[in-house]
């Protein structure tokens, strides 16, 4: 390479470098935004939980059927239903909730695939987000437990960073409850004879979330806890 072109090739990297600053600081008043107006419609829904799965469950299936129901007992020990507002188990979690005549949110991320509004979110509940990091933010800071049904890389994200979140002292601890002892069986026997076996976490820690199998053992979880703990904002 000569020295012309060295020189050429140093300033159509400094360019892009610079646009990419400039780039970078226009985005942050774009998550602004998205902070502002979760901020604002969310903080009128009142107590709400979670429900997490799988977007390409089908209505046929045990799973959804059963993501329903919890939905639908939710709100009738008054809860409002929060889910990612797309198809699959968080259809089942809206549908349940809007035959329960309760809160029904969507909190919908923009996806390249699987990801559309469902038809059971209450008007003017459903919020869009174009960045993961806030919407899990929305998520944690609103919802007063995690139902966990059976689901892929994206459920695992929000079980794990709530956990994380809680072991660390970041939030209060709220109740998480894993729902189909089958498919998370593998994994929790993993996480105590791997991740406990080696200390990397300690054994308490196996207390911050409930594995059941049923709608209303997870209704009763909540339950249990709420009995001693006040409902409010996680932070």
């Amino acid at each position: 390479m000569t020295n012309d072109e060295r020189k050429i090739r140093e300033k159509l990297q400094q360019k892009t470098w610079n646009e990419i600053k400039t780039n970078d600081s226009w985005a942050i008043f774009k998550i602004m935004a998205e902070f502002v107006e979760g901020y604002e419609r969310l903080s009128k829904i009142g107590p709400c939980v979670s429900i997490f799965g799988s977007a390409r469950t089908k209505p046929d299936h045990p799973y959804y059927k059963l993501a329903e129901e919890v939905a639908f007992k939710l709100t009738q020990n008054g809860y409002g239903v929060i889910t990612g507002g797309g198809p699959g188990i968080m259809e089942a979690g809206n549908k349940g909730a809007h035959r329960g005549k309760g809160i029904s949110v969507g909190l919908n991320i923009e996806l390249p695939f699987e990801q559309h509004d469902n038809p059971w979110i209450n008007p003017g509940k459903s919020l869009d987000f174009d960045y993961f990091f806030v919407r899990k933010v929305m998520f944690v800071k609103y919802s007063q437990g995690f139902i966990v049904m059976p689901g892929g890389f994206g459920t695992m994200d929000e079980l794990f960073e709530a956990i994380t979140l809680i072991q660390t002292h970041k939030i209060g601890r709220f109740p998480i409850v894993l729902v189909g002892k089958k498919f998370w069986g593998g994994l929790l026997d993993w996480i105590k004879n791997t991740l406990l076996e080696e200390g990397n976490i300690s054994e308490k820690d196996l207390n911050l979330f409930r594995l059941v199998d049923s709608a209303d053992e997870a209704i009763a979880h909540l339950n249990k806890f709420y009995s001693k703990y006040q409902l409010k904002p996680n932070f």
